[in-house]
Order: structure tokens, then sequence, then C-alpha cells
């Protein structure tokens, strides 16, 4: 299976994390993101370790073809729990 990059990417602004498919942008730069916030880019030390916006998550990771955790069965070790 061969990797390919996602449309997306993560920006934090507005006091989380948000998806965007903005190009890379500057500190204090306004991007759109997936969940429809126009945010002010903050590219601070601690602006990464900020909650991941939700609305954000769900919207890639329906991009990305993935589903949410709990959405799907458990895969432990490669294999879904519980499987014969």
């Amino acid at each position: 299976m061969t990797y390919e990059q996602h449309p997306f990417r993560w920006t934090p602004g507005a006091e989380q994390r948000h998806a965007t498919l903005a190009p890379l942008r500057d500190h204090g730069a306004e991007v759109e993101t997936l969940c429809g916030a126009r945010i002010v880019v903050d590219r601070t030390e601690l602006a990464w370790l900020r909650l991941t916006c939700e609305p954000c998550n769900v919207a890639a990771h329906e991009i990305a073809g993935v589903p949410m955790p709990g959405d799907g069965p458990e895969i432990v070790d490669g294999q879904i729990a519980g499987a014969r």
C-alpha cells in the first residue's frame, strides 16, 4: 500500500488545533478551516498542545477515509479483536 498525503493540514489557532485545506501559512495569517471557522494561525510554541477541534477532526477523518476512533471494530496487533 502506498502512502498518499492528504489534502488537509493541521494548524493551531483560536485556542484549538484545526484542519484546513489552505496552504501552510505563517503566524498571524488568516485561514478557513474544515469546520468553517476563519482563524488566525498561531505558531507559538505551545499552540500545538491545544485540544483538537472536533468538527475539523470528523471532517479530516472523512477526507482521509478513516473511521473515527470507536466507529469500527477494535484492531489489536493488526487483527480485528474477537475475530476467529
